[in-house]
């Protein structure tokens, strides 16, 4: 490994850039901060009061959300390792390279996960302290970052082997995520199990030998993908032939003249444009998007669809009080994809340098920013509303959802805000960045922190809300920008084992409102869909006013 020159460049380049040192601080000061501020500060005759429960729920929280960072990073740091070589026209070189296939994978993986091992190891001292507070086995705390590695090994593993398959990297990394995050939520299940038996026999017994068959079969297809490449030798043509791709399609094919393909893929234009048609818009639609080949959509297409059958299942059949998780679902699907086709929109140009001809058409500022917006949002929508079948059909077979429609327009109402906000915070980033690339990181992390972040801010509130005197409604507040708080906020009816179902039900769960400063208390779902359109408005301007200030450069510089 000494020896080996992909390693060693990587990791110069990553661990001496100073964005590194002040992500580790930053990330270290974070932690510190919830320790500092979840510590109990009871004093009773010189000795610090500890609950019981304490040290366990800031365990909780630190693996859980460590968990999380693995889940969400090791994909962003493994996902564009080959993808950029191919971009950077750095990729056959490479391979003619004396360097054995073997080599440029352990180079490639060990480079982009070191980073990610260092934050997590750079936690332990922390770590330690919910030891100090009782109540954990210092075999708790070795068992939690065995599962950390190990995740870390598999997710980048199989982020690499996503890599090599796809020419860019907005593809390779919607697809990572597609086949981590299940993954991740499995292994969540197994090692966090009330059973401490089940948590250790999922920790031990199973999730080495299963990572290690992960990585021996994983490793062996990357391996022979790197040694007989299929897709070099192409430096010069950026645009795959349809046609040709799909004499080797397997599984779904996009047929550009059926329904429902011709609402996100309508077919190519062979005549000319009418009158008062808005040129960047319909070549968005009929030809950028998907110059690059149906691939990535086949394969997101398939993977959603197979996994949306168990959830079917399990969270609208068998249990249809939990059919807001279904919902969920489909929003975490909206959030993964609605960024890899508007976060491009405008980068790609800049990579093309086709940016500053695009600036000098006749075309204002606003219709061209109007068209990228409308052509990635109508690409993301429909896909994501593909998986709403599901909750149609269930709310038609099932009475106990069939008496309460308004229930299911709003949660179709929360999936279209939702599909806005992604289309226009993938947009914003595009106009705000240089490269594809950057922009999808950019477009992922504000997302997170708009979706994700709220929750895991109010459930670790949870733990000190006494303390600090935090209503439930206080609490709800916090997540109003989240649109799986406002899923699971829509009132559904309660669930009792041996009931039938049927007939009219009285006894509706309504979780609590938002409260707002003055006593006003108002659905988080409601606050949301209000909210949302006013987000979405507030990130299409940022990059209309970006885009407009390059259009003002380009005209000033002629």
């Amino acid at each position: 490994m000494r020896e080996n020159p992909v390693l060693n460049r990587e990791l110069l380049t990553t661990l001496r850039s100073p964005r590194s040192f002040v992500l580790q601080f930053v990330y270290v000061a974070a932690l510190g901060a919830l320790v500092y501020f979840y510590w109990p500060a009871g004093v009773d005759d010189g000795s610090r009061m500890v609950g019981p429960g304490v040290a366990k729920r800031l365990y909780d929280i630190f693996f859980l959300g460590q968990f999380c960072l693995v889940a969400l990073l090791a994909p962003t740091f493994a996902a564009g390792s080959i993808t950029g070589e191919k971009e950077r026209k750095t990729y056959e070189m490479l391979l003619v390279s004396p360097l054995r296939p073997h080599t440029i994978l352990i180079g490639k993986l060990l480079s982009s996960l070191s980073y990610l091992v260092i934050l997590i190891l750079s936690s332990l001292p922390l770590m330690i302290l919910c030891y100090l507070l009782g109540g954990l086995l210092l075999s708790e705390i070795a068992r939690s970052y065995i599962v950390l590695v190990l995740a870390a090994g598999t997710f980048g593993l199989l982020s690499v082997a996503c890599s090599s398959g796809f020419g860019r990297t907005s593809s390779a990394l919607v697809v990572s995520y597609l086949v981590v995050l299940p993954l991740a939520a499995i292994c969540v299940a197994l090692t966090r199990a009330d059973d401490p038996s089940t948590r250790d026999f999922a920790s031990v017994a199973i999730l080495p030998p299963v990572c290690l068959m992960i990585w021996t079969v994983v490793g062996i297809v990357v391996n022979n993908r790197l040694l007989r490449p299929s897709d070099v030798g192409g430096q010069g043509g950026g645009v795959v032939d349809e046609e040709e791709e799909m004499k080797y399609a397997i599984g779904v094919v996009i047929d550009r003249d059926a329904f429902p393909d011709r609402l996100f893929a309508p077919a190519k234009r062979n005549d000319l444009m009418p009158d008062g048609t808005n040129p960047v818009l319909d070549k968005e639609l009929r030809s950028e998007i998907f110059s690059q080949g149906t691939l990535m959509l086949r394969v997101v297409i398939q993977v959603s669809m197979l996994l949306s059958i168990p959830l079917m299942a399990g969270l609208l059949f068998l249990r249809s009080d939990l059919a807001a998780y279904y919902v969920a679902y489909v929003l975490t699907f909206n959030l993964l994809v609605g960024p890899v086709f508007s976060a491009g929109s405008i980068t790609q140009e800049r990579e093309r340098q086709t940016l500053a001809l695009l600036l000098t058409t006749l075309l204002t500022p606003g219709r061209i920013v109007l068209a990228k917006l409308t052509a990635a949002m109508r690409v993301s929508t429909v896909l994501t509303f593909l998986l709403t079948e599901q909750i149609l059909l269930a709310y038609i077979m099932l009475p106990e959802l069939r008496g309460r429609p308004w229930t299911l327009i709003v949660f179709l109402l929360i999936i279209a805000a939702t599909c806005l906000t992604t289309s226009s915070v993938g947009l914003m980033c595009s106009a705000l960045s240089r490269r594809t690339s950057t922009a999808m990181v950019l477009s992922y992390l504000t997302l997170l922190i708009l979706f994700v972040l709220p929750l895991g801010v109010r459930w670790y509130l949870q733990g000190v809300s006494e303390e600090y005197d935090l209503s439930p409604g206080r609490l709800a507040l916090i997540t109003v920008t989240s649109p799986y708080a406002a899923a699971t906020s829509v009132p559904m009816h309660a669930y009792r084992p041996g009931d039938a179902w049927g007939g009219d039900r009285t006894d509706f769960v309504t979780p609590p409102p938002a409260a707002f400063p003055g006593g006003w208390s108002v659905p988080v779902w409601l606050v949301f869909l209000v909210a949302c359109p006013v987000l979405a408005a507030a990130f299409t301007g940022v990059a209309w006013i970006a885009f407009l200030w390059r259009w003002w450069k380009a005209g000033d510089g002629a």
